[in-house]
């Protein structure tokens, strides 16, 4: 069999045995990891491959969330009907922020996307429009139903999660080796250069900083329905720096790193939770080593290769 198909079946069929060999405590963990995994791919999109400083995806994931928890109170909508509702929702909003930001680059991106996170957190405190719920959030959110099951356990959940990981890391798989993908990767490489070669940058960095937050806000809808509530403490700027730790960490631009960098900075510190004086000082200690003796990241993505028939291809889709 394929290398390709096989190892993505193994991981799999070891992914859907956990549940019932872990309790419900590991399993629960597990979940956390996967939901941090999607926003750092997510944000992977946006950072790894084009090279944009975003620091406020917090933002977006949480536009997703209170998008499905405030239409599940007050319509009574089925929370997972809404997943592509809160992606739009959060589409629509990065939009509404990015089109005149985005010819920003570097620090000046960074500071930017700080102050929109802030920006949406003090909103949502202040109750904006009276639907938020303000510092206290939104309760009574209710419990996803999959075929005629209510998923309350986090046994379930963990199958719902990881069954949007595994579409989730499948879809940007493709992407990263389309057309649209080789575009976004020229600007992160050399944004002049491929301004030059007829790469429209600007249309480029907003279609990805959008489809980058819309997934966001996708997963922001599954956190609300695992939940059953939200309150702005949830999307404070700390969860946009831990997506980005994780994205910097794992590898800036590879979807395995990633992974790794997930399980490291949110499954980890439960493993040595028993060393809870010591744990984030040993933490933050591996993170300035990381930094000083391996800055591309624990697995950075490897080197595109193109074929003459593969660069002719991109310089004619990419203007």
């Amino acid at each position: 069999m394929n290398r390709k198909i096989l190892i993505p079946c193994a991981i799999g069929a070891v992914l859907a045995v956990l549940p019932l060999v872990l309790n419900a405590y590991w399993v629960d963990v597990l979940n956390s990891v996967g939901i941090y995994a999607i926003l750092a791919l997510s944000l992977n999109l946006i950072v790894g491959h084009t090279g944009l400083f975003n620091l406020g995806h917090a933002a977006f994931y949480a536009v997703g969330a209170y998008t499905a928890a405030i239409l599940n109170t007050h319509f009574h909508i089925p929370v997972l009907w809404l997943i592509p509702v809160s992606g739009l929702t959060a589409g629509l909003f990065a939009l509404v922020v990015a089109r005149p930001i985005i010819h920003l680059r570097g620090d000046y991106l960074c500071i930017v996307t700080i102050g929109v996170g802030e920006i949406v957190r003090i909103a949502l405190i202040n109750n904006v429009f009276g639907i938020t719920g303000g510092a206290n959030g939104i309760f009574g959110i209710s419990r996803p139903s999959v075929f005629d099951l209510t998923l309350r356990t986090p046994n379930q959940f963990f199958y719902l999660i990881w069954v949007f990981v595994a579409v989730t890391v499948f879809l940007f798989h493709l992407l990263e080796y389309s057309r649209f993908g080789r575009a976004i990767n020229y600007l992160r490489e050399d944004e002049v250069a491929a301004e030059g070669s007829g790469v429209n940058t600007a249309h480029y960095k907003l279609a990805v900083f959008i489809l980058g937050s819309a997934w966001a806000g996708m997963i922001g809808n599954i956190y609300a329905a695992k939940m059953t509530i939200i309150s702005p403490e949830s999307f404070t700027f700390w969860e946009s720096v831990l997506m980005f730790v994780i994205v910097i960490l794992g590898g800036s631009g590879s979807i395995v790193g990633v992974f790794l960098g997930a399980f490291l900075v949110v499954g980890l510190p439960e493993v040595f939770r028993e060393f809870a004086n010591a744990r984030m000082l040993i933490f933050g200690a591996a993170m300035v080593g990381m930094m000083i003796f391996r800055t591309q990241g624990l697995i950075p993505a490897r080197p595109r290769t193109y074929s003459a028939p593969d660069l002719e291809e991109g310089r004619e889709t990419a203007v």
